[in-house]
């Protein structure tokens, strides 16, 4: 499990820790960071399940300043945040499918 870790740690490339609830893919994933070459930049975790429906598509892909009633300012998305650095996705799966595909085509094209 140690050589798999650094071997992720060392590629630039985007990781998929499965597992049920519990069983510590979040420490897998800040392990991760913490060897890689983006140790100096941000971790954000985002825990998917904890999200409301209403505000997922807020929390996740961000909003401009007016966009809907009550959006007062800019909001940065998770993956301006990161910039640099990991997001970690925590409970993915509770996710509706259309935003699942949505971060799908983020991670594979790199741009949002």
């Amino acid at each position: 499990m140690i050589t798999l870790l650094k071997k992720v740690s060392e590629s630039d490339t985007t990781v998929f820790v499965q597992g049920e609830t519990g069983v510590g893919k979040e420490v897998i994933a800040t392990a991760i960071h913490r060897h890689s070459f983006r140790k100096d930049k941000p971790f954000i975790r985002v825990n998917c399940s904890a999200l409301p429906e209403s505000l997922i598509t807020s929390e996740l892909f961000g909003h401009e300043k007016g966009a809907y009633t009550g959006a007062i300012n800019r909001r940065m998305v998770r993956f301006e945040l990161a910039d640099g650095g990991t997001l970690f996705l925590d409970e993915i799966g509770e996710l509706p499918l259309d935003l699942q595909v949505r971060l799908l085509r983020i991670l594979q094209t790199k741009q949002f």
